[in-house]
């Protein structure tokens, strides 16, 4: 079973910004997909944002323009830059890898509150 361990949630002030990163047990160019999820309390976790194999992305139309997500195969790491940050940002944010035959695998979260 693969690793992630998920670093860089805090406390941010509104338009500012914070840097997530997941880094995995294993090189990152095995999986299908790796990406962040979100969930805020009473609310469904949701798709923030997935980078494949090829390195093609795709993100939830709520962070769009403000996120980005990258990778660093030699470090095995997943980076989510969020910029511009909004109140409704707020969320507990997991680190997620999908393997070619669909299975998941989650981190343990990390919290981000934006909040002045």
């Amino acid at each position: 079973q693969v690793q992630l361990v998920e670093s860089g949630g805090g406390l941010v002030q509104p338009g500012g910004s914070l840097r997530l990163s997941c880094a995995a047990s294993r090189s990152i160019f095995s999986f299908y997909a790796m990406g962040w999820h979100r969930q805020a309390p009473g609310k469904e976790r949701e798709l923030v944002a997935r980078i494949f194999n090829g390195g093609s992305t795709n993100y939830a139309d709520s962070v769009k323009g403000r996120f980005i997500i990258s990778r660093d195969g030699a470090k095995n790491t997943v980076y989510l830059q969020m910029n511009s940050l909004k109140p409704e940002d707020t969320a507990v944010y997991y680190c997620h890898l999908t393997y070619y035959g669909g299975d998941n695998t989650w981190g343990q979260g990390t919290q981000v509150t934006v909040s002045s």
